[in-house]
């Protein structure tokens, strides 16, 4: 990676432009106080820890010749999640006062309709928090002193999450593809880095056939678990031992639910290949590589690392996740360092209050 060719300012990215250098050893300690100060805290450390695992985490993720830097704070995150507390608690409880008074009264359409604006109102919330916390994150990245971010606050954005949702899950679910790769288009359009803008141009070329998949096993499964379960219930009615059939209703239910988590699996990793290789900023194309037997060695990983150590491996999950994505992703282009210029958009004091509020992860 450091014997890239260097001529006016440009720097051509190679294959391996990412590099994750952290070590778990490294790690661990701040781990170790990171869960400490949150459980002495009761909860409240919890920015705090974020931010220094953010902050080393970028620190050991080199891009080119450099390596990024979190500049974002435990105090602003703390912040903005107090905000949105303060103003969300209050419209949820007297939402809450309001619909009980309806239930009282007798007007159970009117309930019903504040029951719908009600959860309509958090989706909506939903979509924009994650939104702004991609925003935010860009705003507190550095790469060669630079920072990305966007000056959209994500308001229409929020409606739109809340659209394509609603239309993916018409037809059971089938629209899903266009709508997950929809949303992905609209959010990484509105971000920048420096003065550079994002182009998301992801298709869905692909992902129907395999989200069909999911389906297919299903409809299969079901079939073959309600033979199954005919054949137990005439076992038992003409007097004859059914454990036999048992047995294999019990394999037949657990062949379905690995089949459905095994195709599902492998549809979000061509998901995420097919959309990464669409995203690109200042002539810097993308891609990631990570296929469905990287994602299961991840999951399985992280389960067995926490069963393990009685839960304590936890800790390590935000590290092991980000490690994950750094060693998968890959960068070809030119980057015109003399072109590149700071940013000249807001960087937002929100934080991540809203997508705090709402658990929403990082990755």
């Amino acid at each position: 990676m450091n014997d890239m060719g260097t001529m006016a300012g440009r720097d051509a990215v190679p294959e391996s432009a990412f590099e994750f250098t952290g070590a778990w050893r490294e790690f661990l300690p701040i781990a170790l106080t990171n869960l400490l100060l949150t459980v002495v805290t009761l909860g409240i450390y919890r920015f705090w820890a974020k931010a220094r695992e953010r902050r080393y985490l970028w620190s050991r993720t080199r891009f080119i010749d450099d390596p990024l830097e979190w500049t974002g704070t435990g105090k602003e995150m703390f912040i903005g999640f107090l905000v949105v507390m303060v103003v969300l608690l209050p419209a949820f409880f007297a939402l809450q006062f309001a619909l009980q008074a309806l239930a009282l009264r007798g007007q159970v359409a009117a309930a019903a309709l504040l029951v719908l604006a009600l959860y309509g109102g958090f989706f909506y919330l939903i979509g924009v928090a994650r939104f702004r916390a991609l925003r935010y994150r860009l705003s507190r990245t550095w790469w060669h002193g630079i920072r990305g971010g966007s000056d959209d606050g994500g308001w229409e954005f929020g409606l739109k999450y809340v659209g394509k949702t609603i239309a993916g899950a018409i037809l059971f679910g089938l629209l899903v593809p266009w709508a997950m790769v929809s949303l992905w288009n609209d959010r990484w359009n509105r971000m920048s880095f420096g003065q550079n803008p994002f182009e998301a141009r992801a298709s869905t070329d692909g992902l129907f056939g395999r989200w069909l998949l999911v389906y297919a096993i299903a409809a299969v499964g079901m079939l073959v678990l309600s033979m199954t379960m005919v054949s137990v219930v005439t076992s038992i009615g003409s007097g004859s031992d059914g454990s036999g059939a048992m047995i294999t209703m019990a394999l037949v239910v657990i062949g379905l639910y690995v089949g459905i988590l095994l195709i599902t699996l492998s549809y979000y990793a061509l998901f995420y290949r097919q959309v990464a290789a669409a995203t690109s900023v200042a002539g810097i194309d993308f891609a990631f590589t990570a296929h469905t037997k990287d994602w299961l060695k991840l999951i399985f990983g992280n389960i067995g690392l926490i069963i393990v150590t009685l839960g304590f491996g936890l800790m390590f999950i935000g590290y092991r996740n980000w490690s994950f994505v750094v060693r998968h992703m890959e960068a070809t282009g030119t980057v015109n360092l003399d072109l590149l210029k700071q940013s000249q958009t807001r960087a937002p004091g929100d934080a991540e209050g809203l997508a705090d509020a709402f658990d929403i992860g990082a990755i």
